[in-house]
C-alpha cells in the first residue's frame, strides 16, 4: 500500500519498516519471475515404495513413480522399471501452510505478558516493539531483502511444506529458492491476493475493490484476508467483521484468516457465501486465550485449512499445528478423524488455495511434490498426525530433491553435489538440503544465510530446535 498510515479501527498508527512489512498485501497481479536456473531434477525415474496416502484412502503398500517432475504412477504393485527406493514410511503430498509471516520466524517464540482483545491491541503493545518490531525494522535496513524469507523457508521445508502462504512483498525476492510462494507466482499464473487489514474509509479501498472485480472475472481464485482476529464479543472485531460484509468482501474466493471473534451466526453467514477458513490456533491461544469456533465452522460446511502463523505467536512446525488443532476441536466437541485433519494441510489446503488442479494429492500427472516420514503408526493417517518434523525422511517440490537423508538423496540425485547442496544434522539426525530449488545462480546456501542473520541479530531463533 502507498500510504504513509495504517489504521487499526481506533486511531491511526505512524508505519514504519515494521508495519510496512506486516501489512502489505497484494492487491495487483504480479509479473512473471524472471528465468531461473535449469532444474535440478534427478537424472532417472524413480519409484518410492512405503504406505501411500492417495485421493482414494491411504495404502498400506504402494510405489509412487515419479518421472519428468511429475508423478507418472501410483500403483499398489511394483513397476516393472524405474529404480525402487524402499523407504519403510508414509509417503503423502507435501503440506501446504496457508497462513503465515515468514520473514518473522527467524525469532524465537514469544509469551505474550498478558491476554489482548484484537490483534490492533498487541500490535501497538509495548513489549511486542521490543521483542519483535525494533529487531524486525533493523534486520530489514541490514539484509538483503530475501535474506529472512529464505530462511523462513528452509524451516518450512525440514517440517515437511512445500507451499506456504504470507510472505511479504518488502522482505522477499521475486523468485524464491525453496518452498512455493502459493500467494503469488506459481504454476504459470497469480491468481491470489492477500490483505492483513480491511479498507478504512477510502484508505485502501480502491486496492480491495480491484480484487473483488477480478474475483467476479474469474481471475483470482483465493483471496486470503485477516479478519476478526480477536475475542469473541470484542467490539471492534465485531465492527470490523459488520465492516466485511458491507464491503462485499464474503465471496467463494475469500479465505478467511483467523475469524476467531466470528459467533455460530456468523460463521453460517459466510459459509452461506462460500467462504473458506483458515485457522492458527495456536497463535489465538497465546494471544487471546481462546480461537476459533472452528466446529462450528465445519459444521456449517466451511472448507477449513491449518497455518503455523508465525514463530512469536503460532507454531514451530504445521505438524506442531495439527496437534493444537485436533486437540481444540476435541474440546470443542469435534472429534475429527485424522484422515480429515490430514486433509486440512494437504487436499482441503489445495482446495481453499484454489491449486487442487496441482498440489494436495498423490496423483498421476501431478508436480511430484512428495513428503515421505517416518513410520511408526499402522495407521498411515494418523502417523501424520503424530509426526514431528524429525521424522520428515524426504521432501521433493516438483521432483527436485530438496531435504533428505543423504543415502537417499545420493542415490536418487546421483551423487548431486553443489554450492547450494549441504549437509545438516536435524534433530540428532544426518540430513542433506539443497536451497537451490527454482533459484538463480546467486543463490546462497543455508549456512551463508544463517551468518548474515546471526550477524545482524544474534539471538535469531534456531532451525533445528
Amino acid at each position: 500500500m502507498a500510504t504513509d498510515l495504517i489504521r487499526d479501527g481506533d486511531r491511526d498508527l505512524v508505519e514504519d519498516p515494521f508495519e510496512r512489512a506486516y501489512t502489505r498485501g497484494l492487491t495487483e497481479e504480479l509479473p512473471p519471475p524472471p528465468a531461473t536456473r535449469d532444474r535440478a531434477l534427478p537424472p532417472r525415474p524413480f519409484v518410492l515404495h512405503g504406505a501411500v496416502i492417495t485421493p482414494e484412502g491411504a495404502w498400506s503398500s504402494g510405489y509412487v513413480t515419479v518421472a519428468s517432475g511429475l508423478i507418472d504412477r501410483v500403483s499398489r504393485r511394483k513397476p516393472s522399471s524405474g529404480e525402487v527406493l524402499e523407504t519403510d514410511g508414509v509417503i503423502l503430498p507435501g503440506l501446504l501452510d496457508l497462513h503465515g509471516h515468514p520473514e518473522f520466524n527467524v525469532f524465537a517464540a514469544w509469551e505474550p505478558p498478558k491476554r489482548y482483545t484484537n490483534r490492533y491491541a498487541w500490535r501497538r503493545s509495548k513489549e511486542y516493539q521490543a521483542l519483535v518490531r525494533d529487531p524486525q525494522n533493523r534486520l530489514l535496513k541490514q539484509l538483503p531483502t530475501h535474506t529472512q524469507t529464505r530462511y523462513a523457508e528452509v524451516r518450512a521445508l525440514v517440517g515437511g511444506v512445500t507451499g506456504i502462504q504470507g510472505a511479504s512483498e518488502a522482505s522477499t525476492s521475486t523468485s524464491e529458492p525453496l518452498v512455493r510462494n502459493l500467494d503469488k507466482w506459481v504454476f504459470g499464473a497469480h491468481r491470489a491476493r492477500s490483505l492483513i487489514d480491511l479498507p478504512s474509509g477510502s484508505f485502501g479501498l480502491p486496492g480491495f475493490n480491484r480484487i473483488l472485480e477480478r474475483i467476479t472475472a474469474g481471475d483470482v481464485t483465493a483471496f486470503y484476508l485477516h479478519l476478526s482476529e480477536g475475542a469473541r464479543g470484542d467490539r471492534v472485531s465485531t465492527k470490523e467483521f459488520r465492516h466485511f460484509l458491507d464491503l462485499g468482501g464474503a465471496t467463494p474466493a475469500t479465505n478467511l484468516i483467523h475469524a476467531t471473534s466470528l459467533t455460530d451466526d456468523d460463521l453460517h453467514t459466510v459459509a452461506e457465501a462460500g467462504c473458506r477458513l483458515v485457522w492458527s490456533p495456536q497463535s489465538n491461544l497465546r494471544l487471546y486465550g481462546e480461537t476459533t469456533l472452528v466446529g462450528d465452522a465445519l459444521a456449517a460446511g466451511m472448507p477449513v485449512a491449518l497455518g503455523a502463523d508465525w514463530l512469536p505467536s503460532g507454531s514451530t512446525s504445521l505438524l506442531a499445528e495439527m496437534k493444537v488443532a485436533r486437540r481444540q476441536l476435541a474440546l470443542q466437541g469435534r472429534e475429527v478423524a485424522a484422515a480429515e485433519l490430514v486433509a486440512m494441510v494437504t487436499s482441503v489446503a489445495a482446495q481453499v488455495a484454489g491449486l487442487d488442479e496441482h498440489l494436495g494429492s498423490v496423483a498421476v500427472g501431478r508436480p511430484a511434490d512428495l513428503l515421505v516420514l517416518e513410520r511408526h503408526h499402522k495407521d498411515p493417517y494418523e502417523n501424520v498426525c503424530l509426526a514431528d518434523p524429525s521424522w520428515v525422511e524426504l521432501v521433493t517440490i516438483g521432483g527436485d530433491i530438496t531435504y533428505g537423508r543423504p543415502d537417499w538423496f545420493d542415490r536418487l540425485s546421483a551423487a548431486a553435489v553443489g554450492h547450494t547442496i549441504e549437509d545438516l544434522v536435524a534433530w540428532g539426525k544426518p540430513m542433506r538440503l539443497d536451497t537451490g530449488f527454482q533459484g538463480g545462480s546467486d543463490v546462497p546456501a543455508l549456512s551463508e544465510v544463517r551468518a548474515a542473520l546471526v550477524q545482524a541479530y544474534p539471538p535469531v531463533g534456531p532451525i533445528f530446535a
